[in-house]
């Protein structure tokens, strides 16, 4: 694994995470109430023993960098690197980033200096647990040019997928980009041909593509550089490659997640605190995933009631009752709250009382929980500021809103309280 280089694409403006990317990069948003989405793909790097890892990025990447900086020493993993690469402007390249595609062939000056033989293509943005040595070995010993990590999948959800046709060789024949109607009924396979179950293949009929791509050196080198105009890998990139190159795919038949939206974001971070059997999972000791190391204290609960929930270090929760929630670092809950179904992502630092005793009379809302709040169905962001007796809700069943100015958005009936937002004593919403 030596011989593999990773290329992690730090994403777009992630418009469909909006309110959530509004001060960071997509990878950079909060999961788990402690990591972040980027440290999916590190850590599933570093468990398959590839330790050298760019990370490409380019809108709102400051907290990414950061993140990563004091995440992954060098040291920490033998003779590798994680390094970010920052989308910039040059003579030759006057742009920013035009599509995935391009974001690499910005940087393929810096990428072929590595002595490696394959460069594998990885999303900021997925959720999934995967070694990827098996699929190098897949690739290596089919002698592929290019080889995609797929993904059987049933009719609701393969329109928004980049969808194949592979021979009996594995190897990818035909590829249509999140085809509809007609087209998209044309994409039907045998999936058994993947080794499906034949029930299995009845309700996952269509090969779809994970967006992780593993290319031989020379071969992504020479599209890069001799197709200079195609921009994206999954829209232009992979589908003109099928027609002459050996494109090859391989099952992954587990779980994975596209957290690229408010809705699905929302119910995987949920999902990690269902029981038992959680579909992904935190506590696998063979491939753990890494991330930041704070030093926090341990948290403290003053007769909280607390079920199906994951609570995070560093918290005090006073005489609560918390009910299917993720709670992050840092967070502080007083007496009479009461949290369900929903996220809250902590807080980047300390007050210096904050384990003061929790009342309503003061000046200034602090950084937390206020006291007889009542929160549902909710994503509240870092450092956000909730009064007492304040009621998130969303009672009317509100689908869309944009309240910006009051701190708050709603996308898909989840109420986001923005990062940094206060809501004084009393808000309903």
């Amino acid at each position: 694994m030596k011989r593999v280089l990773s290329i992690i694409l730090g994403g777009g403006a992630g418009t469909r995470l909006y309110p959530l990317t509004k001060v960071r990069a997509k990878p950079a948003v909060a999961l788990g109430g402690k990591h972040r989405l980027i440290d999916i793909p590190i850590s599933n790097c570093i468990n398959s023993d590839i330790l050298k890892i760019y990370v490409l990025t380019q809108f709102n990447s400051a907290s990414l960098n950061q993140h990563i900086n004091q995440s992954y020493n060098v040291s920490d993993f033998r003779q590798g690197f994680v390094e970010v690469l920052a989308a910039h402007q040059t003579p030759e390249n006057p742009d920013w980033f035009q599509g995935t595609a391009d974001a690499v062939r910005q940087y393929l000056w810096i990428l072929k200096e590595a002595e490696v033989d394959e460069y594998l293509i990885l999303s900021g943005d997925h959720l999934y647990r995967m070694d990827y040595r098996d699929f190098v070995k897949r690739h290596r010993e089919t002698g592929a040019d290019i080889t995609l990590a797929v993904l059987p999948v049933g009719e609701q959800r393969a329109s928004s997928f980049g969808l194949m046709k592979i021979d009996e060789t594995g190897r990818v024949v035909d590829f249509s980009e999140k085809p509809k109607g007609d087209a998209l009924k044309e994409m039907q396979v045998d999936t058994t041909k993947l080794g499906l179950s034949s029930d299995e293949a009845v309700s996952k009929p269509y090969i779809a593509s994970m967006g992780i791509y593993l290319f031989k050196r020379e071969v992504l080198i020479d599209l890069l550089t001799q197709q200079p105009e195609q921009a994206d890998f999954g829209k232009e990139i992979i589908p003109n490659s099928a027609k002459n190159l050996n494109v090859q795919a391989y099952l992954f038949n587990d779980y994975w997640e596209d957290i690229g939206t408010i809705e699905s974001f929302f119910h995987a971070n949920l999902a990690l605190a269902k029981q038992p059997d959680p579909a992904f999972s935190f506590y696998d000791k063979s491939a753990p995933i890494y991330t930041r190391s704070r030093h926090l204290p341990p948290t403290k609960q003053l007769e909280c009631h607390v079920s199906q929930s994951i609570i995070s270090e560093g918290c005090v929760l006073k005489e609560c009752r918390i009910s299917h929630s993720v709670i992050g670092i840092r967070s502080r809950i007083e007496s009479g709250c009461t949290i369900r179904d929903s996220l809250l992502m902590g807080a980047d630092y300390y007050q210096s009382d904050f384990e003061r005793k929790g009342d309503c009379d003061r000046q200034a809302v602090p950084i937390g929980i206020g006291s007889n709040s009542e929160i549902q169905n909710a994503i509240i962001d870092k450092n956000a500021r909730i009064g007492c007796n304040v009621k998130i809700l969303n009672k009317d069943r509100v689908e869309e809103a944009e309240r910006e100015a009051e701190g708050f958005y709603i996308r898909s009936g989840i109420v986001i309280v923005l990062k940094d937002a206060t809501l004084p004593d009393g808000t309903i919403i």
